[in-house]
């Protein structure tokens, strides 16, 4: 039985008694109703225009300050990952995927990892496992952080994006503890994680799980009742479950339009399943409760946190995968055995198994999933990324479409539409 439950929460009742005012351009004609005019304007939002956060365009047609249609276009920053994959060894590339989500991405990395353990048929000790659960929920808070404070942002509230993103430096001070880099980490190995955990990165998590939650309390009075910020967010870029399933949204954009789906809970992996938090669910799928359900998310990722130190396992830190592992320097300096799997692992001289897998995990976004299918060789036949935020670009003309040129902004922040993820 799954520890995790899930709780279908109003978050629109539960959280604040939303106003009536609503969104001020849905209080203008859909673009259905406008056609008729004549005298239209076109204007590109992006690709390199500072409010739309990323690489990526969109050429709005405007009929004033109402978006009468919209058309994205991405490719401005295409590096070919799925391609890149197939002439790289299995351990190389993990970096790659550092380059998807980079807002969050220990998590991908270790979704990567997972994919290739599925593959080589390897059992991970729990003590990695729970490890790890750490890592992805410090990352998960990360990535929320930079959403919600981006939404704030743009309805003009710059002081709590100033005051809250310095934890987001203080997450990337424990992976810099843990693994030596900090947005782009490269972090654990396929088997495990590359260390155990040393003092000071404990010392570091210890004090964000004491201190942080002050610090989100405090952004959450100083935003989440604000009239400013409600009227701007509160029905601004809402998808209904039905059309947000359609598109095959998942995460917290489709937790938000109120379906409670995520992978920790219905395909659990690395131990999710001994874990007892709760899923957020929100009700209209607007601005508002995007911001709601990430604000909650970030609850009880550090509860999760507090279950996995509570309760975590001794032994090994990695499993007993020598080709895939890297053997300790004294191992390799004295020992022939150690020097001839370190030649191969770095060479890329591995085989792997034939085989073809899936493995989905619950990135900062939704469902990363890698697609993999193995020849026998040493480097994959077919990789394939399933990114969240490729599919939810697919649906932002729609959401837009009909509202005003500031809710567009507001809505591709809410939907944290990452550029790494879309060009890969």
């Amino acid at each position: 039985m799954r520890a995790a439950t899930i709780k279908k929460t109003n978050i629109s009742d539960d959280k604040i008694m939303k106003g009536t005012s609503g969104n001020i351009g849905q209080t203008f004609a859909t673009a259905s109703q406008v056609t008729d005019q004549k005298d239209y304007s076109i204007l590109n939002l992006g690709p390199t225009h500072p409010a739309t956060h990323g690489i990526f365009q969109n050429i709005l047609t405007m009929d004033g300050e109402i978006i009468v249609k919209a058309e994205p276009t991405i490719g401005y920053i295409h590096r070919a990952f799925e391609k890149l994959a197939e002439r790289r060894p299995y351990n190389q590339i993990t970096p790659i995927t550092d380059r998807l989500n980079y807002c969050s991405s220990p998590i991908n990395n270790m979704g990567w990892h997972m994919t290739v353990e599925k593959l080589i048929g390897c059992e991970v000790p729990k003590r990695a496992q729970y490890l790890r659960v750490i890592i992805m929920e410090l990352s998960r808070i990360a990535d929320h952080i930079v959403c919600d404070t981006v939404i704030a942002v743009d309805t003009g509230a710059m002081t709590g994006f100033l005051y809250l993103f310095q934890w987001r430096e203080k997450i990337y001070e424990i992976f810099e503890e843990i693994c030596g880099a900090r947005l782009t980490t490269n972090i654990g190995r396929i088997g495990g994680m590359e260390r155990d955990f040393n003092e000071k990165a404990w010392s570091r998590i210890h004090a964000f799980l004491k201190e942080f939650p002050k610090a989100l309390s405090e952004f959450d009075k100083l935003v989440t009742r604000n009239r400013i910020f409600m009227d701007r967010t509160i029905n601004c870029g809402a998808i209904s479950a039905e059309n947000a399933l359609a598109y095959s949204f998942t995460g917290p954009n489709l937790r938000a339009a109120g379906v409670d789906y995520d992978v920790r809970v219905m395909t659990p992996y690395s131990s999710y399943e001994e874990f007892d938090f709760t899923i957020p669910v929100g009700t209209n799928g607007d601005t508002y409760d995007r911001y709601m359900v990430r604000m909650e998310e970030m609850w009880q990722s550090m509860r999760i946190i507090e279950q996995a130190i509570k309760n975590m396992p001794d032994g090994a830190y990695h499993a007993e995968v020598p080709e895939f592992y890297l053997p300790p320097k004294e191992d390799v300096y004295s020992k022939m055995e150690a020097l001839i799997y370190q030649f191969k692992i770095v060479m890329g001289e591995t085989d792997v198994p034939k085989g073809e897998v899936y493995h989905a995990v619950e990135g900062g976004n939704g469902e990363l999933g890698f697609y993999l299918i193995s020849d026998g060789g040493r480097t994959p036949y077919r990789l394939h990324m399933r990114r969240p935020c490729f599919i939810y670009y697919q649906a932002y003309p729609s959401m837009i479409e009909g509202g005003m040129l500031s809710d567009a902004i507001l809505t591709m922040s809410s939907m944290n539409v990452i550029a790494g993820e879309l060009d890969a």
